[in-house]
């Protein structure tokens, strides 16, 4: 294990001088952070009081490099119309731009630009009970 990566280089044609593959080999590679870099995904919290605060949160969703969870309580317990034209609004736009959405809970929604996705478990095979096997396959 510790050659391959200089077997990958020497497959590639490299040559013999210092590089990264060769640091690889010493089983870490040393990262130097540069603190002026931005990160390419950010998760920001926002909260829905009203219709009208859904304009920042599709505006941060369509520049792609954040990821809104966003507290629906509020609205939800001020006006329930106002909450499905929010939703709405927000799965047209996550579908506009190739994005995921979906709810947390009862209060939360996550949406994603199209960078990313939202991992969906799928439910459990439910188990038979013996009066629903077929006759002659009981256990």
């Amino acid at each position: 294990m510790a050659n391959i990566f200089s077997k990958i280089k020497s497959g590639l044609g490299l040559g013999a001088e210092k590089d990264v593959f060769e640091e690889a080999d010493k089983d870490f590679v040393e990262v130097n952070p540069s603190g002026d870099e931005k990160p390419q995904l950010l998760v920001r919290t926002f909260v829905l009081e009203d219709f009208s605060d859904i304009k920042e949160v599709l505006d941060v969703l369509r520049e792609g490099h954040v990821i809104p969870i966003i507290n629906i309580r509020p609205i939800k317990e001020k006006d329930l119309i106002e909450l499905k034209r929010a939703i709405n609004k927000l799965k047209k736009t996550t579908d506009a731009i190739g994005g995921d959405i979906a709810g947390v809970g009862d209060d939360y929604i996550v949406c994603t630009p199209a960078v990313a996705k939202i991992y969906r478990a799928r439910p459990a095979k439910k188990a038979l009970a013996p009066e629903d096997l077929p006759e002659g396959d009981e256990a």
